[in-house]
């Protein structure tokens, strides 16, 4: 009695199951996995900080980089009063879009102020002295006295903007050299064979700084860079994955129909391993976080003043034995979080993808 209820309640599922859209059955299994939940709102919030950055950052400069070498190397919660004085040359407002883009120049000399008996609002020989304002710098500030809350926020865009647009050129150039040689074969696929093999046998670090020795360093080359080289995965799935679709019937009914190899291979090909790309893109979106961090530690990322975690791990790498250790922690560990949560996004997508659950 037990096993026919159990049999009904399966076949039930199993007829929900068929009832759904492949995309909605994807979903309802994915929010099963409650790591890949987790992750994906961690993500969510990462990409909001990183959206709004100049918005919610205490640093509103360009890149973040007021310095005030009288506060460096403060500790986390540093708070302290800033003495501001009217510049030479006005400053102009900016709108909220292009300030939450590019950051909003400092409408005033900012002057940190040590001294809590200082009196403001004071006039002399017509120059005005405003009333300083309190600031408190949660994660303290670097050894230039650049707050280093700020620093940590912009740079989640350059992890960001570096696994998009790397992960965008990986699939278009993967997509396009795998999808050709798995379809066309014959001579076609034993030149774009041979061309993937090459490419596969060179380490990634090794052709990454190749490249960007030949591009030169930059906030552009490094991303290019990095998405030239992780491309072959991406060509080596597609083309396995195309060969063995190709002999399936609905390819030959297209062929049948007089359907063009384009439409064949983006239109009936492509959509049959769109979920293999996905779970590829996140493990390569992971790998290209990580290899821009490696670069910019080397000095090969990109470069000051534009904040990057792994050129903040870089300058202060040398405080880690000493009690500014947080400087490079921090950093490392926005690094370590990012990636994990990709890497649990795309092991969750794997899971709700698989056919036989």
């Amino acid at each position: 009695m037990q096993t026919k209820k159990t049999m009904h309640i399966f076949r039930k599922k199993r007829t929900e199951e068929k009832a759904l859209s492949l995309s909605a059955l994807t979903w309802k299994r994915f929010k099963k996995e409650k790591l890949g939940i987790l992750s994906l709102v961690f993500l969510c919030l990462v990409f909001l900080t990183a959206i709004l950055g100049y918005l919610i950052t205490p640093d509103k400069t360009p890149y973040c980089n007021a310095q005030h070498l009288e506060i460096a190397l403060q500790p986390p919660g540093f708070s302290t009063y800033f003495l501001n004085t009217p510049k030479e040359q006005p400053v102009k407002n900016i709108g909220i879009f292009r300030k939450m883009l590019f950051g909003q120049p400092a409408q005033y000399n900012s002057t940190p102020v040590l001294d809590d008996e200082i009196y403001f609002n004071h006039t002399s020989a017509g120059s005005v002295y405003y009333k300083g304002h309190k600031r408190t710098f949660w994660l303290g500030t670097d050894r230039y006295g650049r707050d280093a809350l700020s620093q940590l926020i912009i740079g989640a865009r350059i992890s960001l903007a570096v696994g998009f647009i790397a992960v965008f050129i990986a699939l278009f150039i993967g997509v396009l050299v795998g999808a050709t040689a798995g379809y066309y074969g014959g001579k076609v696929d034993v030149a774009l064979t041979w061309l993937i093999n090459v490419v596969w046998s060179i380490p990634t670090l090794l052709l990454v700084i190749a490249i960007s020795f030949a591009l030169g360093k930059g906030f552009w080359q490094i991303f290019i860079a990095i998405g030239l080289t992780m491309w072959v995965d991406i060509a080596r799935v597609v083309r396995g994955q195309t060969l063995a679709l190709k002999q399936q019937d609905f390819v030959e009914a297209g062929r049948a129909l007089g359907f063009s190899n384009f439409r064949i291979i983006f239109k009936h090909i492509l959509p049959n391993i769109l979920g293999t790309l996905v779970v590829l893109s996140a493990a390569n979106f992971s790998s290209a976080i990580l290899m821009e961090a490696g670069l910019s530690f080397l000095g090969m990322g990109v470069q000051p003043p534009i904040p990057s975690w792994g050129m903040m791990m870089k300058e202060n790498y040398a405080y880690i034995v000493l009690d500014k250790a947080y400087l490079a922690i921090a950093p490392g560990i926005a690094i370590m979080l990012l990636v994990l949560a990709f890497m649990l996004i795309g092991s969750a997508l794997r899971n709700a993808m698989e056919v036989r659950k």
